[in-house]
């Protein structure tokens, strides 16, 4: 059910880890190839129904995203799973194609709202409209692109098929998830910092490999006269402009989203270093596997319990989801059953017929 949207997003989206992502997102294996792909093998249809057909280059679009963002964290797909992968997102794709067949005039028009929404949460992450095509380059994708793939995905899975299945949660239902003492732990926020940082990398992007010992006392020696710089007044944003090597955040003077201590969002020596600073305050230069950072902390927001007024949204969408996701499967295979839906690529439809002779999951009671 989750499964293309992130992907398709994650090319943009983790760059606020700024280290582990935003670089390695840029250079991923495979980054930009699918144009050469496409010009040289052509683009085949390889499943097709009842109105609709998906080429090769859609399904590549998205199983490239994912691996850039495995890449990005430093992993790789293991190639005895790209079939199961490939196939499940080929089912997503016709899913979503055969649920966009039952979108009104009313759903286009609230999936273009949410589409907005959703990449401006997007480019306000990413930093700049630059960072966000450089990310969208590295996986052969555009913003346009982005943007359609985003309309059809919200538009098809966030407001179609809630209709469809008449999909209701009451105001008393949120309420009661709130107030229950089972679920006061989710509305914890945990204290939050917001930094800005300058990263010299001690590593190839491409190959994760450290630096020679040279190339990295030569990072070192540069960073230090830039913290030099910075304790005798320089503008800590002008020099991560110019200096940074993290791509996600150096147009937007080193500013990274607010992220929590203790969960992993940013690396070890980064976030003890984060957490020690007050506001205003720039670290020493701090080295992590990555490299070398000098880390200013612009602010910080204690911990605290949500409100309800601004946890209420996110509740319906989770009580919403968890009716979806009884009740669509029934209804999505009834819909692929009425369309004739037939996968014409020998691999893919192997694949499918290998995921379709697995035991069912047990739904849990």
């Amino acid at each position: 059910m989750k499964l293309i949207f992130p992907a398709v997003f994650a090319t943009a989206c983790f760059a606020s880890p700024c280290v582990q992502a935003a670089t390695a997102s840029t250079n991923a294996p495979g980054g930009g190839s699918q144009a050469a792909m496409t010009a040289l093998f052509g683009d085949p249809v390889i499943a097709k129904g009842k109105g609709f057909e998906v080429k090769r280059s859609e399904l590549d679009q998205v199983v490239t995203g994912l691996k850039s963002a495995y890449a990005a964290r430093g992993q790789s797909i293991p190639p005895a799973q790209l079939p199961a992968i490939e196939n499940q997102v080929l089912n997503r794709l016709i899913q979503t194609q055969l649920l966009l067949q039952k979108a009104t005039s009313a759903d286009r028009s609230s999936g273009v709202v949410k589409t907005d929404l959703q990449m401006s949460n997007l480019l306000a992450r990413v930093g700049s409209q630059a960072a966000l095509d450089r990310q969208m380059k590295a996986v052969g994708m555009t913003s346009a692109d982005l943007r359609l793939r985003a309309n059809e995905e919200l538009t098809a899975w966030s407001v179609v098929l809630p209709r469809e299945l008449n999909v209701v949660v009451t105001d008393a239902e949120v309420k009661q998830f709130y107030d229950d003492t089972n679920h006061m732990a989710d509305f914890e926020q945990p204290e939050m910092v917001r930094t800005r940082h300058i990263l010299l990398m001690t590593m190839d992007p491409v190959t994760r490999t450290p630096l020679s010992a040279d190339q990295q006392q030569a990072k070192r020696k540069q960073m230090d006269d830039i913290l030099k710089r910075i304790r005798g007044g320089a503008d800590f944003s002008a020099l991560a402009k110019q200096y940074s090597e993290d791509p996600g955040s150096k147009d937007n003077g080193g500013e990274l989203p607010p992220f929590p201590r203790g969960q992993g969002i940013m690396v070890p020596e980064f976030e003890a270093a984060a957490f020690s600073l007050t506001n205003n305050q720039v670290s020493d230069v701090v080295a992590s596997t990555y490299g070398y950072h000098i880390i200013k902390l612009i602010d910080r927001t204690p911990a605290k319990r949500i409100d309800y007024a601004t946890a209420a949204p996110k509740i319906k969408e989770y009580l919403e989801q968890q009716q979806i996701e009884k009740r669509a499967p029934a209804y999505l295979n009834q819909l692929k059953q009425g369309a004739d839906v037939q996968i014409l690529d020998p691999d893919l439809k192997a694949a499918a017929a290998a995921a379709a002779a697995l035991p069912a999951v047990p739904s849990e009671p």
